[in-house]
C-alpha cells in the first residue's frame, strides 16, 4: 500500500527529473546535472526515513523482533 508521505516523495522526484531535464535540453547543462543529482539524493532520504519507522514498529512489537533473531 503507497502512503501519502511515499506519493510526495515520488511527486518531489519527478519535479526534480523534469526541472533537471529541461535545465539540461535548455542549455544549462551544469544546473541540469547539479538538479539531477537531487533524485538519489531524494531516495535515499525517503529510504532512510522508512528503515526508521521499520525499526521503530519493531521496537514497539517485542515479538516480532524475538521471531527474527532466531
Amino acid at each position: 500500500m503507497i502512503k501519502t508521505s511515499d506519493k510526495f516523495i515520488l511527486i518531489a522526484v519527478i519535479i526534480s527529473f523534469i526541472v533537471s531535464a529541461y535545465l539540461w535540453f535548455s542549455g544549462k547543462q551544469i544546473e541540469g546535472i547539479f538538479t539531477a543529482v537531487w533524485v538519489p539524493s531524494i531516495f535515499c532520504f525517503a529510504i532512510y526515513f522508512k528503515l526508521l519507522g521499520m525499526i521503530q514498529y519493531l521496537k514497539g512489537n517485542r515479538n516480532l523482533l524475538k521471531g527474527i533473531n532466531k
